[in-house]
């Protein structure tokens, strides 16, 4: 049973970076836009929430930058797919490539360092103590309550407010939402500056709380597996808890097997081999319950001009 709750209660931190990154491309996509620069956006915000951690000793400061580094770097495929009408495909992998030689360039000079703070476990009191769940929930750090706190207002916002409805017939149909007054421009800005944000707090979780180091590359893929388990999500944030969660379970696994003598290549595969057959069950849900992605997911708008 100790060995049930070590692994859930590891499988939380090992899944937040996932959820954050997770939480922001459900919107980015919901808005009708692609973006697969995830990957690239994480490593921007591991390696700028480590730097500026690691020269102001404030690791909420260096959080914060990492917020802003997701931000601009996601900017950027904005204007690409919305005021230029960019392929979003290659604009998105061209962001990953920009982000992975850029964060491996600017962490030269961090490789071997120690970080001078980092995130610590908060037991919340009386939660704690509850069986099972309280060890597994609230034995955590800031960042993941502050997560379970972002996963709620992502659904309520999403299918409970009025903006919640804007973006998502922004990204179903955007010609009637046209027709309505919605600036549509406006809407896909700010999903896609709001899913860069995420994913680099997805990232800073990795380089200031998960693995208080830098490493280049330690991203190690997590941005594509954010788009499969939005995919897995059906683009709904409280189905992305459960698929971040079970990642992070897969992640923790990986772990726990390598003293086992298991192939380390094996072991390697084991988080993308999961990835296949998540994508697999949720193509059959998707066909099943005739559920698919926003309808006009990848396609830039553009309006028809009147004579």
């Amino acid at each position: 049973m100790n060995l049930i709750v070590d692994i859930l209660r590891a499988a939380i931190p090992a899944g937040t970076p996932l959820l954050l990154g997770t939480l922001g491309e459900i919107y980015v996509e919901r808005s009708g836009i692609l973006n697969l620069g995830v990957e690239g956006i994480m490593i921007m915000g591991a390696v700028t929430a480590f730097g500026v951690t690691t020269l102001t000793s404030n690791v909420w400061l260096g959080i914060f930058a990492s917020a802003i580094a997701g931000g601009m770097m996601a900017l950027i495929h904005a204007f690409d797919c919305v005021t230029l009408k960019a392929n979003q495909t290659l604009s998105g992998l061209a962001l990953t490539m920009l982000g992975l030689g850029l964060s491996g360039l600017i962490g030269k000079r961090y490789i071997g360092m120690p970080l001078s703070s980092k995130l610590q476990n908060v037991p919340l009191k009386g939660l704690v103590n509850i069986p099972v769940i309280g060890p597994v929930l609230f034995d955590q750090d800031p960042l993941v309550y502050i997560s379970y706190i972002l996963a709620f207002l992502f659904w309520f916002f999403l299918f409970n407010t009025r903006f919640g409805i804007t973006l998502r017939s922004v990204g179903e149909s955007p010609e009637v939402a046209d027709s309505a007054g919605i600036n549509i421009p406006a809407i896909q800005y700010f999903a896609v500056f709001l899913g860069g944000i995420m994913s680099g707090l997805g990232g800073a979780y990795l380089s200031v709380a998960y693995a208080p180091v830098w490493i280049e590359g330690m991203t190690a893929g997590m941005g594509w597996i954010v788009l499969a388990i939005t995919i897995f999500s059906l683009w709904r944030p409280e189905r992305a808890i459960l698929g971040s969660y079970l990642f992070g379970g897969v992640r923790v696994l990986q772990y726990r097997l390598q003293p086992l003598g298991i192939s380390p290549n094996i072991l390697n595969m084991m988080p993308f081999v999961f990835t296949i057959l998540v994508l697999m069950i949720a193509s059959r849900e998707i066909s099943k319950k005739r559920i698919g992605a926003p309808a006009s997911l990848g396609v830039s708008y553009q309006r028809e001009k009147t004579l």
